[in-house]
């Protein structure tokens, strides 16, 4: 009983392990169909993308002697680039050239052009001034012409006058001529005495009235002639005053020119130091530098390669006036001012003006010669926007502009002033 049992469960363990293969078996022909299929699959792929490859050598091949192509065109466009970048570097250098010679001329025009105005100001103001004169002059000659026909006016009157006199003394002369015949006929027939009498009442009333008359005619012509020695005695007054008065003109010219010559004496002596050295204002004496060799655009820092250019323009301008001793007791500041052209807003141009002004000051506080020379208390910084701008036939010249200016103030500025008063001085 016993053994049967154990011979089922033996039989059973083989039959459930006859089905555990089985089903491995079976996983095992699943798997290996599913690699073959895959296989298969991936074989089909691989020899697709190998055709795909192939193509894309053959493109890439193709594409590749395109680029070498193109790369030789390149090459021989880049050599004729490089040709043509020669050429133009060489005509950028001659443009260059050229336009810097024309900044400079532009700059020289503009600069004669503001000594002409300058002039033309100048002599102009002259012009006023000596209007004003020669309409005092016309003034007194009219009222010398007036006084003349006024004394024209009392001879006329004292010829009338003289001659009424002489009038009178006739009828006197007539009356005692008939007096005189009266007497004779009166002695002669006394019996027209009474008549006689009284005709010679009548005369007699008649001479005192032309008397009278004759005083007052005399009484009046000594008026008149004491009215003319006053007129003459003012005239003569008048001529004096006048002649003071051109003797003072005179004189007040003679201040007006040593209190002006200062200045001229100064720049005269900038220019006999200087020469053609450096380029100066004939009138003011300032030194003008362009912006542009300076500074950048839009830039107030100074170039390296600038300051020894600046360097060498200040000590040879400002060496000239502190070390002349009939320059340096005149001498009252120097002043650095920046200018601008007109693009930009007024606010932006002063503070770039003010900017550059400060760097060239401060740079210029640094040298030895301006310590050796004690310059720094005679020096201020200004930037003056587009206040100042250089006009060409009334357009702005942007280049001329664009500018730092040198320049000093002597000592004589309230002279000029004075000058001022004295034109005006009644």
């Amino acid at each position: 009983m016993f053994r049967n049992d154990n011979t089922n469960a033996e039989s059973n363990f083989w039959i459930s392990y006859a089905d555990l293969m089985a089903g491995l078996l079976f996983v095992f022909i699943l798997l290996i169909g599913a690699i073959v299929s895959k296989s298969v699959i991936l074989k089909s792929d691989l020899h697709n993308k190998e055709e795909k490859l192939s193509n894309l050598s053959d493109t890439l091949k193709t594409k590749e002697n395109t680029l070498n192509e193109l790369s030789d065109s390149l090459a021989k466009s880049q050599a004729l680039v490089g040709e043509k970048d020669k050429y133009l570097s060489e005509d950028q250098k001659l443009l260059a050239e050229k336009e810097k010679l024309l900044t400079l001329k532009n700059a020289r025009i503009a600069e004669d052009k503001m000594k002409l105005s300058e002039n033309e100001k100048l002599l102009q103001l002259k012009n006023a001034r000596i209007a004003k004169d020669q309409l005092k002059l016309a003034e007194n000659e009219r009222m010398f012409k007036l006084k003349l026909s006024e004394i024209e006016k009392l001879n006329n009157l004292l010829l009338e006058a003289n001659a009424k006199q002489d009038q009178l003394s006739n009828k006197i002369v007539i009356v005692q001529n008939l007096l005189n015949k009266n007497k004779t006929e009166l002695e002669k027939n006394k019996d027209e005495l009474d008549k006689s009498k009284k005709s010679l009442k009548d005369y007699e009333g008649k001479v005192l009235i032309l008397s009278n008359e004759l005083s007052e005619t005399k009484d009046t012509v000594k008026i008149k002639d004491e009215k003319l020695l006053t007129l003459l005695n003012a005239i003569d007054e008048k001529k004096t005053k006048y002649d003071a008065l051109v003797a003072n003109l005179q004189a007040q010219k003679a201040k007006i020119k040593s209190l002006t010559g200062i200045k001229l004496q100064v720049v005269a002596a900038l220019k006999e130091a200087l020469g053609d050295n450096i380029n100066i204002d004939k009138k003011t004496g300032s030194l003008r530098l362009a912006s542009n060799i300076l500074f950048g655009s839009g830039e107030a820092t100074l170039k390296p390669e600038a300051k020894a250019e600046l360097k060498k323009a200040f000590e040879v301008y400002i060496g000239t006036l502190v070390t002349n001793e009939n320059i340096k007791p005149h001498l009252d500041k120097i002043i650095i001012e920046g200018h601008t052209d007109s693009v930009g807003s007024y606010i932006y141009n002063l503070n770039l003006s003010q900017k550059r002004a400060l760097a060239v000051m401060e740079y210029l506080l640094t040298l030895d010669f301006t310590k050796e020379h004690n310059i720094q208390p005679l020096m201020i910084a200004s930037g003056r926007a587009y206040q100042d701008a250089i006009m060409v036939d009334g357009v702005e010249d942007k280049n001329a502009s664009r500018r730092i200016e040198i320049k000093f103030r002597l000592k004589n500025e309230d002279a000029m002033n004075e000058i001022e008063k004295v034109l005006d001085a009644k």
